[in-house]
């Protein structure tokens, strides 16, 4: 069985700031009108997330993302690539860089996740030389976003989902290292042998605590 080096985007690997993941995109609307309307409903998705059971963080994602209906698949793509280039790239933090390239050294298969769409986080795991990418789908459809997500959602992953995941790809949880920096990540992190949280909010630092786990602090790449 190989061994795998789970990565959560935000927070190890990229520094991020106190808004949703859809919000870059519902502030680009092309309509003023759509984008106030729209910033509420993702704002209110948000505020249903935090500290919620597993269910309720999925259906806030959804909600979150569901703002996003009705945009051009072209938009989509434009937006996607826009974010990477001007928002990921420039908050990609150097420890996090480097475990990445430590896990690749020491033959982990390394799995990038994250609540963002796979479009705009795929340039960034093909830069990083990531085995798996798991990431929000957006379903399109004759052109436009319907704004559903496809399944599996990625909000707090579940220990059921780590298991899963390592019976499809012949891989030892318990051989394994996860990295995570929110509270919502303790789920992944439980279900591997080797969880390591990385510059961590006060919910994950101190259940990190309390189960002993290592604490790395980063900053930002310059």
């Amino acid at each position: 069985m190989q061994k795998a080096a789970f990565f959560k985007v935000e927070g190890p690997l990229v520094r991020t700031g106190p808004v949703p993941p859809a919000t870059y995109y519902v502030l680009n609307q092309r309509e003023f009108k759509a984008r106030v309307s729209r910033l509420s409903g993702v704002l209110a998705a948000a505020g249903l997330s935090l500290a919620s059971p597993l269910g309720e963080a999925q259906t806030a994602t959804r909600l979150a993302w569901s703002n996003l209906r009705g945009m051009s698949e072209d938009r989509l793509h434009v937006l996607s690539e826009e974010l990477y280039e001007r928002q990921l790239l420039k908050a990609l933090r150097a420890p996090g860089v480097e475990l990445v390239e430590g896990a690749k050294r020491d033959g982990y298969v390394v799995v990038l996740i994250t609540e963002l769409l796979d479009l705009a986080v795929a340039p960034l795991a093909k830069r990083l030389g990531a085995d798996h990418l798991v990431a929000n789908r957006m379903e399109v459809k004759d052109g436009k976003a319907t704004g559903r997500l496809l399944d599996p959602i990625v909000a707090q992953l579940s220990g059921q989902w780590a298991n899963a995941f390592a019976k499809e790809h012949d891989i030892d949880l318990a051989q394994s290292l996860a990295y995570g920096a929110s509270g919502g990540d303790a789920l992944l992190l439980s279900a591997v042998g080797n969880p390591c949280v990385v510059h961590p909010d006060w919910r994950l630092r101190k259940i990190a605590k309390d189960h002993h786990w290592p604490i790395v602090e980063s900053e930002a790449r310059g």
